[in-house]
């Protein structure tokens, strides 16, 4: 049996550090504060992110019987599209692809990218929650 707990709750957790960034901006905060509260949400998309694919992997072999999964994020979006887990793989491709960049930036230009997707994978993930679990999103 596959234990969601820690992908559920690095969900939770970005979900609700987005929602705090985004409101944000309609408050006066300084900005070092703005910052900081947009690294949070790029540090708990990485830790979602992570979750999400070992737990997909997981998923894809020990309830559809898949045997030889890759370890790689990628090859595993595509089998999750494969045996239709979601409707489309491309912005699982540019979330994977966020993820690298945010790992290797130091400039923040990748961070503000990362960003822009925030609110698209957060859906995502929560849709694909749902599918492997079988549960509403609360």
């Amino acid at each position: 049996m596959i234990d969601y707990d820690k992908f559920s709750k690095s969900l939770k957790h970005l979900e609700l550090q987005f929602a705090n960034y985004s409101s944000s901006r309609e408050r006066d905060l300084p900005e070092l504060d703005r910052e900081a509260l947009a690294e949070s949400v790029v540090h708990r998309f990485e830790t979602c992110y992570d979750c999400l694919w070992k737990i997909l992997k997981r998923y894809l072999m020990e309830e559809l019987g898949i045997p030889d999964v890759p370890n790689s994020p990628k090859p595993i979006f595509r089998l999750g599209f494969e045996n239709k887990l979601f409707p489309s793989v491309e912005g699982w491709l540019e979330y994977a692809q966020a993820r690298v960049d945010t790992a290797h930036d130091y400039s923040g230009e990748k961070a503000e990218e990362c960003l822009k997707l925030m609110g698209y994978f957060i859906d995502d993930a929560i849709g694909l929650y749902q599918t492997m679990t079988g549960e509403a999103w609360e």
